[in-house]
């Protein structure tokens, strides 16, 4: 776990060149990017009293094999970014502390237990909140309230950091990441895994952790299955499951039953973006984070968002880098008040592509982050991309194939000048038949 900063760090001053909402990957790596471009005075904001957000749950090996080139867990990659950030001089944490609302104005309200309220200003604000899990209330599942019923990410905090076991006999319903990886923790420490449940044809997260973690321990996988039932008045005792047709519907005759004591829900993530939402800034319906341009930079001047407010990342590497850019054009604006755009160019989802971040791309005078990203709507084998602007074809990528829980991302530097001035940048989708 990274360390606690102690509150002295904060100094009684009310104006800030950034001030950024979140001390997790987002808020530290936008937080250095801050620096680098020229901001002498940083605030990080967490209700938290640790940096590092999500990361210092997540004790497993995996993460900066693309920022670092080697291979860390979380808290040591949180402590990579602090320890550089505490290098810098004019960046301070303010921890144990809830912002209740931020205004057009720039003005931060928050509470905080050691000062009560307080408003402090910025001339540029980075909004990097991370983002929350979904409930068992979003998907409607028939049976009691018993006790047992955990999402993945909050049995990965009881045993990891508080050092509680949930239960031992357990089920899972959602293959996203948290829950795979969970899959294995729980096995490690000796409980039983009953098996995956994935309502989808295909799991929904990485492939290396169906790997790693579910074929390596030999735990089931159900694709096309759902939890139907939940059965246990005081503590959960079973669950039913079924097969799911191709439109979600219950098989009649299907159902079988599980025993067990724990029920995990890893059932998707949800970008946590209230105080976005108070702001007015432009949703994006897919995403549910805001519309951003490629210095992530929202609707509202002078606000920049990252990390998984904006979408929710498959690796925390590529959070990294996006949120440097965040804080680096946040430092940019607030010198100015201005950015250095002259183009501005929509990005559209065609065949096969769910969304894509950014949502616009604006060429700047000095550069900025030539990455986009986006996922696909089912699994293909060896799939092409294909690059149009206002209806000319600029460039063809192929991959080797494409899922969609894994987000693809490709650089697009050298399709600038092709880029420039258009109106639309069009991706498309397509399976490459033998």
């Amino acid at each position: 776990m990274t360390k606690y900063i102690k509150e002295k760090t904060f100094n009684t001053e009310n104006q800030y060149d950034i001030i950024i909402i979140g001390a997790g990957p987002a808020g530290l790596a936008a937080a250095l990017g801050s620096k680098h471009g020229g901001a002498k005075k940083v605030l990080i904001i967490d209700r938290d009293n640790y940096v590092g957000g999500i990361l210092n749950q997540c004790i497993h090996p995996g993460f900066g094999l693309k920022r670092f080139s080697k291979e860390l867990t979380g808290p040591e990659y949180a402590y990579a970014f602090q320890s550089a950030i505490e290098r810098e001089n004019g960046i301070q944490y303010l921890l144990d502390s809830y912002v209740h609302n931020i205004d057009s104005n720039k003005t931060v309200i928050i509470s905080n237990t050691g000062m009560g309220i307080r408003k402090l200003k910025a001339r540029a604000i980075v909004l990097a909140m991370g983002c929350r899990e979904a409930s068992r209330g979003s998907i409607h599942i028939p049976g009691y309230r018993p006790a047992g019923i955990f999402s993945a990410g909050t049995a990965q905090r009881l045993i990891n950091i508080e050092g509680l076991m949930p239960g031992k006999k357990i089920v899972i319903l959602g293959s996203g990441d948290i829950g795979l990886i969970m899959a294995r923790r729980f096995t490690l420490e000796g409980a039983e895994v009953k098996g995956v449940i994935e309502k989808m044809p295909y799991p929904g997260g990485l492939s290396k952790n169906v790997v790693q973690c579910l074929e390596d321990f030999d735990i089931p996988l159900y694709l096309s299955h759902t939890v139907t039932f939940i059965d246990g008045k005081e503590r959960v005792k079973g669950v039913k499951i079924a097969a799911v047709d191709t439109k979600g519907k219950t098989l009649q005759g299907t159902e079988k039953y599980i025993e067990c004591d724990t029920l995990l829900l890893s059932i998707g993530l949800i970008p946590e973006n209230e105080l976005t939402r108070n702001l007015g800034i432009d949703i994006d319906p897919l995403t549910m984070g805001p519309i951003v341009d490629n210095m992530m930079h929202t609707s509202e001047a002078g606000i920049f968002a990252c990390g998984n407010v904006v979408h929710v990342y498959d690796l925390v590497d590529y959070v990294s880098e996006d949120s440097y850019i965040a804080g680096f054009y946040a430092a940019e604006y607030s010198k100015k008040n201005i950015l250095p755009s002259k183009y501005k160019t929509e990005l559209i989802a065609g065949t096969f592509i769910r969304y894509i971040i950014p949502q616009y791309i604006i060429i700047p005078t000095n550069g900025s982050s030539n990455s986009i990203s986006f996922r696909i709507n089912e699994p293909l084998k060896k799939t092409k991309f294909i690059l149009t602007a206002d209806g000319k074809n600029i460039a063809t990528i192929t991959k080797q194939y494409a899922v969609p829980s894994e987000m693809v991302r490709l650089g697009i530097t050298k399709y600038l000048p092709d880029i420039k001035g258009k109106r639309y940048l069009r991706i498309d989708a397509e399976e490459v038949r033998s």
